[in-house]
């Protein structure tokens, strides 16, 4: 047999067991959608009826959500084993529709295909063969065969003598604009912070390039391939820095067949609230650090406040004076209780209301003869409840333990800083009521909701009015369902015996059941449920660009991981903002103590040599002991730089010669330059939320942080600080360029001389 003969019936096999997947995969589709619509259909039911056409529901959509998203590259991997068995590694697992539903294809998370990823000719793990399955669709393209046993002498036409061909072909592709998932190519290396035990707090620290992002994506959906039933029902929450990056990485964990995990940024972690506005680096600053949690206490504490002398309540045609003293007494009692601000007020209250009924009491019941009281335990109730219904009352009680919302909160003490923070610090955040929120807004948003705490008597008073009408309609239905079964039976009694002896609505069920059954049901996943829930405790956290948070977000976090299960990514040595805690020590300590692992990628698999060698060159300038990511590849193509008097015209020229056939550029420059640039760029995208999947984008240092392009133009780098020309001088995965007015910055232009 020829080896064209040979390879093409390689191919051809693979492309047939490829067809079946497909095939089992489009009846798998087409059985969850009529399950899902015949159980939508299901009229009224009793209670767990319900509850369980619910999971079924859930369980389903969330299958067929799958299985619409793996339509892709479904099968990528096939592994063969000394015992002369195989196995077929895919996003998801499928089996046969056969009565002992045997395994047609492995998921990539379970413990059979790990080999896959980790086998090697020193330590084959039982394989002789690793085989790569490469697609366009649903057709097979390419295979590459890792020869593991060197015993076997069968041949296929399509070994790969290095074993690298997949990786590097991953390498060199064009970007989309789009993160695609590694699962082809995941390295050893990965693959042990993959499947870490889930337990605690892990920090995964690695430099530009070395996949910690791509890690971070693929250990969730192993978390939720191996504690399904926890994860699925408290769900994982992933926070980025910012919606760009979100929308990059978006269409990874749908494409490994997982939907139910909620994307965020720390300005969306409070409902009803998406931060919009931008602060200055010393307001972010001043707004992150720890000692704002004291500064917010002491703001609520404010608001609980003394008469200033006295507050007079008209009752009853009489005065009764409230002075500082009897209030301090209230509130002091109220503190003691440790309860939140708004849920003490109803403490407050019982003890103002105590204490005027008391006043009253003694002006019309004290004996004039002995001072006893001449008044009995139902006088005294009446008397607190005509003080109870007199406006005055509560007008004195709202103006001394106030309700108050989170937002006014926040918004009063940021119009009004003077007094809780030193002048400078007060000087950087005062700002007017009006203006939106901002990133650093939103941990403070919800410091004050823990320290406020709701006063949730309203709603339940609400409910319970609403559970009253749904109880009477339903009483109703049921009293028009007798009177109608009363009217028939007289009117058969006499043909029919047995006719009173049928049983009707009301002879089985109470208003109060009847009524429960046609409550609304919450079709929301876990993960819809807690967007809309600050309380929500998740099940599992990942945090990329971890330094970068601040103390106050790290305490938003905290308090949505009571079991403190969490993956920290991100790489110290990019640090840029003000308030970034940076050192993994310093953000855990408070909550861990020394309780949480670390391990470090070290391997550059994006940035090729020649760029990666610049950008260290630039941060070893300022830190000698620096050590970078090694890359496993190199392109050839030096970096260069350009000076120029005109920059939008150079950045233009620069932009057409390093704009690739295939992929994208991205343009990173200062945030005051991008308007003059896209004036002089066609069809480039730029702002707050960019389109990735256009050619061209720019972006400020900040956006770029986790992003990947073919292309990169660095512009005007001296006015960077040292970590965001880092960053931007490592997002390039082929060619790099610089254009500048000013001087260049000392390091880099040594650098570039070498």
């Amino acid at each position: 047999m020829s080896n064209t003969e040979l390879t093409d019936g390689e191919l051809r096999r693979e492309q047939e067991f490829v067809d079946g997947l497909y095939a089992r995969v489009d009846a798998l589709r087409g059985d969850t959608e009529s399950s899902v619509a015949d159980a939508l259909a299901q009229g009224d039911k009793p209670l767990q009826a319900r509850l369980e056409r619910d999971i079924l529901v859930a369980e389903r959509s969330g299958l067929l959500a799958a299985l619409n998203a793996v339509d892709g590259s479904l099968c990528f991997g096939r592994i063969d084993l000394a015992d002369g068995t195989s196995h077929h590694i895919g996003r998801i697992g499928l089996r046969a529709d056969d009565a002992e539903h045997t395994p047609v294809l492995i998921d990539w998370r379970a413990d059979v295909a790990r080999p896959f990823y980790l086998a090697t000719g020193h330590t084959p793990m039982g394989l002789t063969r690793r085989r790569h399955i490469s697609s366009e669709g649903r057709r097979v393209t390419a295979l590459h065969d890792e020869i593991l046993d060197l015993g076997d002498a069968t041949r296929t036409g399509h070994e790969d003598p290095t074993g690298d061909a997949v990786l590097l072909a991953a390498l060199d592709s064009a970007r989309t604009g789009r993160m695609g998932d590694i699962v082809r190519t995941i390295q050893a290396d990965q693959d042990r912070v993959i499947r870490a035990p889930h337990r605690g707090v892990l920090v995964v620290e690695g430099g530009p390039g070395t996949g910690k992002t791509a890690v971070a994506l693929h250990r969730a959906a192993y978390l939720l391939y191996e504690h399904r039933e926890l994860l699925a029902r408290r769900a994982v929450l992933i926070v980025g820095p910012n919606p760009a990056f979100l929308g990059y990485i978006g269409e990874v964990l749908p494409a490994l067949g997982e939907t139910g995990v909620l994307l965020a940024t720390v300005g969306e972690l409070f409902p009803g609230v998406r931060a919009t506005a931008a602060d200055t680096p010393e307001a972010a600053a001043v707004k992150g650090r720890a000692d704002m949690a004291d500064v917010l206490a002491a703001v609520v504490r404010d608001r609980q406040a003394l008469p200033d002398p006295v507050i007079a309540v008209e009752h009853d045609r009489e005065v009764l004076m409230l002075d500082d003293g009897l209030v301090n007494v209230a509130r002091e009692r109220t503190r003691a209780a440790k309860l939140p601000h708004n849920a003490a007020r109803e403490h407050f209250e019982g003890h103002i209301l105590n204490t005027l009924t008391d006043m009253v009491a003694e002006r019309i019941g004290t004996d004039p003869y002995d001072g006893s009281n001449l008044l009995d335990p139902s006088d005294i109730t009446q008397i607190r409840d005509e003080l109870a219904e007199n406006p005055e009352v509560w007008s004195a009680i709202d103006r001394l333990w106030p309700r108050i919302t989170p937002k006014r909160l926040v918004a009063d003490f940021l119009a009004a800083p003077e007094g809780y923070l030193p002048a400078p610090d007060a000087a950087a955040v005062r700002r007017p009521v009006t203006r939106a929120w901002t990133v650093a807004d939103v941990p403070l948003l919800d410091e004050a909701a823990e320290l406020l705490g709701e006063d949730d008597r309203l709603l339940r008073a609400r409910a319970e009015r609403e559970r009253e009408t749904q109880i009477a309609y339903a009483q109703g239905v049921l009293d028009v369902s007798y009177a109608s079964r009363t009217y028939e039976f007289d009117d058969k009694e006499d043909s029919d015996p047995d006719a009173s002896e049928v049983l009707s609505a009301h002879d089985i069920i109470d208003a109060e059941r009847f009524a429960e059954r046609h409550e609304e049901d919450d079709h929301r996943s876990a993960a819809e449920r807690a967007a809309a829930d600050r309380t929500w405790a998740f099940g599992h956290i990942i945090v990329d660009e971890a330094q970068e948070l601040s103390p106050m977000a790290w305490r938003l976090l905290m308090r949505r991981s009571p079991t403190r299960s969490m993956t920290l990514v991100g790489d110290p040595a990019q640090t840029a903002e003000a308030a970034g805690v940076g050192a993994w020590a310093d953000i855990l300590d408070p909550y861990v103590g020394d309780r949480w692992e670390h391990t470090r990628l070290g391997v550059n698999y994006r940035t090729p040599a020649e760029i990666m060698d610049l950008a260290a060159a630039v941060v070893r300038a300022e830190h000698p002991s620096f050590r970078p990511p090694s890359s496993v590849r190199s392109t050839g193509v030096r970096p260069w730089a350009r000076a120029t008097d005109d920059l939008p015209g150079a950045v233009e020229k620069a932009v057409a010669e390093l704009t690739p056939a295939e992929g994208r550029l991205a343009v990173i420059a200062p945030r005051d330059l991008h308007r003059r640039l896209a004036a002089r760029l066609d069809d480039v995208t730029a702002g707050a939320e960019p389109d990735l999947t256009r050619r061209v984008v720019l972006l400020d240092p900040r956006q770029a942080k986790g992003l990947e392009f073919d292309s990169v133009l660095v512009v005007e780098p001296a006015r960077y600080g040292t970590s965001d020309l880092y960053v931007a001088l490592t997002r390039a995965t082929q060619r790099l360029g610089v254009v500048h007015v000013e001087a260049l910055p000392p390091a880099l232009a040594e650098a570039l001389a070498r």
